[in-house]
């Protein structure tokens, strides 16, 4: 099988890194920094170095490709530029949906979203049958990615959305990510639900969809959503650092405050690795 991968960081490059070893398939990644290509080509057939918004690059890259992943990113801080996240993640999508009218061999598109995109339910639990509600530009820009993606969907090409919670995973630990909280003051309760998604259950997932040629929208979160207050004071306490202290008086942003369900999946035959998270 021929695949290609747009967008080979954290979640691109493990995808890569598994189908090649363990798989076998011919895989093409792409990166739009001609300082990876060495670092990329341990992990995969080919390497192109192009930007979401080149169709013609992009035409090129997909021919007798039989299907393809979507896992794109800003870097490092631009993910707070408004203008980069929307180049990155819906003119790639636009750009990918003009190519594809020129690339009759894809027969599947995988895109990872995010659930950030339900926004703040009020803590009320949430399916993909749910209306989303983002809660600011970049949510925005997540969603309209989404139906840019399924509405190129036809008789001929499944297109499969995966929400992701928030990742974490080799060299990404949850020690890592919060140990800059510990013994700090956070504005708030913490009491606002997160949901988490190890990379090694998106793999395996992005590795089922494809088995299975899935086709629509999937929540790929953890079976149990948990209070920021809980999961920091679980790290915390797991890796022997100092308590967050709360401030109650303090107000606290919750753009992502919901409860959302993994039923969908779980029912097409998915088996999470880690349905827990692991602190």
């Amino acid at each position: 099988m021929n695949i290609a991968i747009i967008g080979c960081g954290y979640v691109g490059s493990a995808v890569a890194r598994h189908w090649k070893l363990e798989k076998s398939y011919i895989i093409t990644v792409t990166t739009t920094s001609q300082e990876r290509v060495a670092e990329l080509e341990k992990i995969a057939n080919q390497v192109v170095v192009i930007k979401g918004d080149d169709e013609l690059a992009l035409r090129s890259l997909l021919q007798n490709q039989d299907a393809v992943v979507v896992s794109v990113a800003p870097k490092g801080d631009r993910q707070v530029d408004a203008n980069v996240y929307e180049q990155t993640y819906l003119r790639t999508a636009q750009t990918l949906v003009a190519a594809l009218q020129h690339a009759p061999s894809v027969k599947q598109v995988i895109y990872t979203g995010s659930y950030s995109v339900y926004g703040d339910s009020k803590s009320v639990w949430l399916d993909e049958q749910s209306p989303v509600a983002p809660a600011n530009s970049n949510g925005q820009v997540l969603c309209d990615t989404e139906q840019v993606l399924l509405q190129a969907a036809n008789p001929h090409l499944k297109v499969c959305i995966l929400r992701l919670g928030g990742i974490y995973g080799e060299a990404r630990e949850l020690v890592k990510i919060f140990s800059r909280w510990a013994g700090t003051t956070r504005p708030g309760k913490g009491e606002y639900f997160t949901h988490w998604i190890h990379l090694e259950d998106i793999v395996s997932a992005i590795d089922f969809a494809l088995l299975n040629q899935l086709q629509g929208i999937y929540n790929l979160v953890n079976d149990v959503p948990m209070m920021a207050r809980d999961l920091v004071e679980l790290v915390c306490e797991h890796h022997n650092l100092p308590k967050v202290i709360w401030d109650e008086s303090a107000d606290e942003v919750k753009p992502y405050n919901s409860r959302v369900s993994n039923h969908k999946i779980k029912t097409a035959g998915y088996k999470f690795i880690h349905p827990q998270i692991i602190a």
